[in-house]
């Protein structure tokens, strides 16, 4: 018997120190519903202004803790502060991750290593570090982001390395979802394409725009509230029944 879907929630996001980030969006829309929140990012300034802002304004309890999520030590010691200082862990959101617009031909190890190690092994590694508390509570969330990319072998920026990365992160989720699937304990994918954010490079600017918006059905970009949105849903209560999914978010850039 699995446990019922808890009151007091805390969710754990990756990547939530960017001010146009899809992880500052979704700290402030699950702040301003009650959870209570752990904020990963290696920028510490804006997360903890971040931390410090919605535990004013909602009356939540919010950590933010500086962690290079590709390191091990530094991912346990962020949830050790976590699970000093915050209500049980009920939803992990890996967000933090790096683009690359470079070619495969031009992609040495160096490049090809770190890309990996950030999105994939950051992944893994934050979500390992908390799925076994969910395990043992019999009740969890688990989304980690991955793109359009992944399904098309690159985007409109990044290229091989960065698809292999979500490719990565993909097939880790149906194996780990597999593996829980009895627990009560949920890992989803959700697969956004062109969301207005500054990881393209930095921010979309006039000069730009045509050229992503000419790849998008829809003809428009997307934005972080609505990714923010799928999210919410994917660690709420009523998406018990989803599990090893990818959810495409993507304007129509890629259908199937």
């Amino acid at each position: 018997m699995t446990t019922p879907y808890p009151s007091t929630k805390t969710a754990i996001i990756t990547g939530a120190g960017s001010p146009r980030g899809i992880g500052q969006d979704l700290a402030r829309r699950l702040g301003g519903k009650g959870w209570n929140l752990g904020l990963i990012d290696r920028d510490i300034a804006g997360a903890t202004d971040l931390a410090e802002t919605l535990s004013r304004e909602h009356g939540i309890q919010a950590v933010a803790v500086e962690t290079d999520i590709s390191d091990a030590a530094a991912v346990d010691r962020a949830g050790t502060i976590f699970e000093q200082k915050l209500p049980p862990v009920l939803a992990v959101v890996n967000i933090a991750g790096i683009s690359d617009p470079t070619s495969f031909m031009d992609t040495d190890v160096v490049r090809w290593e770190r890309v990996l190690k950030i999105n994939a092994t950051g992944t893994f590694l934050v979500t390992k570090r908390f799925v076994t508390g969910m395990v043992e509570r019999q009740v969890g969330r688990i989304v980690s982001l991955s793109s359009t990319a992944a399904q098309s072998g690159g985007g409109t920026f990044s290229t091989a390395a960065y698809a292999a990365s979500k490719a990565a992160i993909e097939g880790m989720t149906r194996g780990l979802a597999l593996e829980i699937a009895k627990t009560g304990v949920t890992a989803n994918a959700i697969a956004p394409a062109i969301i207005d954010t500054d990881i393209m490079g930095g921010t979309i600017t006039e000069d730009r725009l045509d050229y992503f918006t000419s790849r998008l059905p829809v003809g428009r970009l997307g934005r972080v509230d609505e990714v923010s949105a799928l999210i919410e849903f994917l660690i709420g209560p009523d998406a018990g029944y989803i599990t090893g999914a990818t959810l495409n978010i993507n304007g129509g850039a890629r259908i199937g």
